[in-house]
């Protein structure tokens, strides 16, 4: 049972985005921290430095309690607070009164504390700092700095005069006053660079989306302009000709012939272009390819280095290899969690090997890395890697993809050159060779 909860949490976190990943990091260092340190500033100091008497215990006792539901609570609203910070979600006007309720609720029996003479100097400020955490992480989100800082500055006022009628002593009225500067700046400090960093990475997440969008429809502009311009005249000439025929086989002319033999020939100039058109669409240049790779993969953050020693190759050739390149670059990008990624070519006995590793494995059951795609490994049938072995085939290539070793996966494609005379020995052969 233990072992399918593992399993699952593992898939959910790997059907994770990267932002998303560090999104959920940062929540649950959050809850983490919320519970750390009130229960470490509040609970350890009370163990040695409450009074033994029966209304100090008391007292020690509910705010221990108070503090649990404060941690809670701040748990429980962490989530719609970063929300509302992102601009994903609006926050009730009433979320935080709860919350606001059990900070008066702490520092009340933090104050009677120090009045009964329930609990050292240093036990009062501790629970001061404990007691402003939780509500600080949430307000800290929500007000802007200059209103915190002012309510803050208030809230210390207020706490250095109550703690100074029951203590007049100016070093403890100071270090109350400084404890609960402390306790708001750390928990601002905390709230909000934390939330910073998680709304610049969403926006340089939305911005690679809209780059790619655009990117796709800068492309399909290209392509129709293309298109355009090798139809558009051609179609004009076949109109213009096939009227002219029509009005010369209606007076019995014999030049109407002439002008149909033409429209043909015009037509069939057309097919070739459009032809032309559609195979520079589709054809992949293998230099640019593994440039644009190395470019795409560092701009993403993944160490990439390409060892190439192929030389010249035939142009079909280098077509196939340069889409294995694409695809292979954009499973790690979408399937994989990389680090490092390494892309080799070079021809050996007569055939021309491309390899593509990288760490970012998900394992046997996740279904990502290079080349993988939405297959799961090496014999799935994901559309990506069957258009990858089509286009193969069509040089009579092979391609085999799957983990290597502790979370590493290769994919290698080979292609034959030459007439045939050299060996066809099968890429599987070749996986384990290049692993040795």
């Amino acid at each position: 049972m233990l072992g399918r909860i593992r399993r699952w949490q593992q898939r959910h976190w790997r059907e994770r985005s990267k932002a998303e990943r560090v999104e959920l990091q940062s929540v649950v260092t959050w809850y983490l921290t919320t519970w750390f340190f009130s229960l470490s500033w509040l609970m350890l100091p009370l163990v040695g430095g409450l009074d033994r008497r029966p209304v100090p215990l008391v007292l020690g006792g509910l705010l221990l309690v108070v503090a649990a539901l404060q941690c809670a609570d701040a748990n429980r609203l962490t989530r719609p607070v970063l929300d509302h910070y992102l601009g994903r979600a609006e926050l009730p006007a009433r979320a935080l009164h709860g919350s606001s309720a059990l900070l008066g609720l702490a520092l009340t029996l933090v104050v009677a504390l120090a009045v009964t003479d329930g609990a050292d100097g240093v036990t009062t400020r501790l629970a001061i700092g404990a007691c402003l955490l939780p509500p600080g992480l949430l307000y800290g989100l929500v007000a802007p700095i200059p209103v915190f800082l002012r309510r803050s500055a208030l809230l210390a006022v207020v706490l250095m005069a109550a703690l100074g009628l029951a203590h007049p002593d100016g070093l403890d009225i100071l270090m109350t006053g400084v404890m609960t500067a402390f306790g708001t700046l750390f928990s601002l400090l905390a709230c909000r660079c934390g939330a910073w960093t998680l709304s610049v990475l969403w926006e340089a997440e939305r911005a690679r989306e809209v780059e790619a969008r655009l990117a796709v429809a800068e492309e399909r502009l290209r392509f129709g302009r293309d298109l355009h311009d090798v139809l558009g005249r051609n179609l004009s000439v076949i109109a213009f000709k096939s009227e002219l025929a029509v009005q010369l086989a209606r007076r019995g002319r014999p030049e109407a012939v002439e002008q149909m033999i033409e429209v043909q020939r015009i037509a069939q100039e057309s097919q070739r272009e459009v032809r032309d058109v559609v195979r520079g669409y589709r054809e992949a240049d293998l230099e640019v390819e593994l440039a644009g790779a190395q470019g795409v993969l560092a701009a993403a953050g993944i160490d990439c280095e390409v060892r190439a020693r192929a030389g010249k190759l035939p142009p079909e050739v280098q077509s196939a290899l340069g889409w294995v390149v694409r695809e292979a670059t954009t499973n790690v990008l979408r399937h994989g969690d990389a680090s490092r990624c390494a892309v080799g070519l070079r021809v050996r006995e007569g055939h021309v090997v491309l390899t593509v590793e990288n760490d970012g494995v998900a394992g046997p059951s996740g279904g990502t890395g290079t080349g993988a795609g939405r297959a799961g490994g090496p014999e799935g049938g994901g559309s990506g890697l069957a258009g990858l072995r089509e286009r193969l085939a069509a040089v009579d290539g092979s391609l085999v993809a799957g983990p290597v070793g502790a979370g590493r996966f290769r994919l290698v494609a080979e292609v034959p050159l030459g007439d045939g005379e050299a060996s066809t020995g099968s890429a599987r052969e070749k996986v384990s060779e290049v692993a040795s």
